[in-house]
């Protein structure tokens, strides 16, 4: 999606972290180098956290807009949580770990 839509102003920017199950246990560079062996294309930012008292402001301030809210409360679950802003910085939507990106590319085109 990222490749497909960049020139219309889409930016996908990715941030690792570690709070689930282990699964990003590796350096910045080896995360990077992963992603990459996908054809990540996207920004893909340092490791942080985003739960807890050591999360991330940007992940604060995500959780905390009203359409940034969870299902099950304001905590991140999991991994690949993503949510959408528009061009203005305004949280639009989040999507639950298991929303696969195609299905949001409706959601997408709506603010591009």
């Amino acid at each position: 999606m990222h490749a497909k839509y960049a020139e219309r102003g889409l930016s996908i920017l990715a941030f690792p972290c570690n709070q689930f199950g282990n699964q990003e246990p590796g350096t910045h560079e080896e995360i990077k180098e992963y992603a990459k062996s996908y054809n990540a294309q996207f920004d893909l930012f340092s490791k942080i956290k985003v739960n807890g008292p050591e999360a991330h402001d940007l992940w604060k301030w995500l959780k905390a807009q009203p359409n940034g809210k969870g299902f099950l409360g304001n905590g991140i679950k999991w991994n690949f949580t993503k949510f959408l802003i528009d061009r203005n910085g305004q949280v639009v939507r989040r999507y639950s770990p298991l929303s696969d990106p195609i299905a949001i590319e409706v959601d997408v085109l709506k603010y591009l």
